[in-house]
């Protein structure tokens, strides 16, 4: 358990770094390049956590970033709705780490605004479970 809640500290201050980018007003190409990779990194330290609280609480051993997602669905820690628009988060770190086009590259930086609330609210949720005796 205690690597778990060491893993939540660790998302939670990776997510922190993305959310201080999200709303500035006529961010540079620059800080748009900089929330893409806080993006890719705090999505990575969630997904990884959400894996070990899968295999910890639930004792369930996952070993993709959707199947962590599903599986999450399934648990009740992600609604339907939540768990469609993680599906395309991870479809948007893809699409980050292996391809570079610019308006594909501002379309996902405009969705982040959107991902970011949702990361949020998985690692509140794994944290309140986690909490629990």
């Amino acid at each position: 358990m205690e690597r778990l809640l060491e893993r939540l500290a660790t998302a939670k201050r990776a997510l922190e770094t993305l959310e201080e980018l999200m709303f500035l007003t006529n961010p540079s190409q620059i800080e748009k390049d900089a929330s893409l990779q806080r993006f890719e990194y705090t999505f990575e330290a969630v997904w990884k956590t959400a894996k070990l609280f899968l295999f910890e609480i639930e004792g369930l051993d996952e070993g993709s970033p959707k199947s962590v997602i599903r599986a999450c669905h399934r648990i009740g820690i992600l609604s339907k709705e939540e768990t469609i628009r993680a599906l395309q988060m991870a479809d948007d770190r893809n699409l980050t780490v292996h391809t570079y086009n610019e308006p594909l590259s501002l379309a996902i930086y405009e969705r982040i605004k959107g991902h970011a609330p949702l990361l949020r609210h998985w690692l509140e949720l794994m944290e309140s479970t986690a909490d629990q005796p």
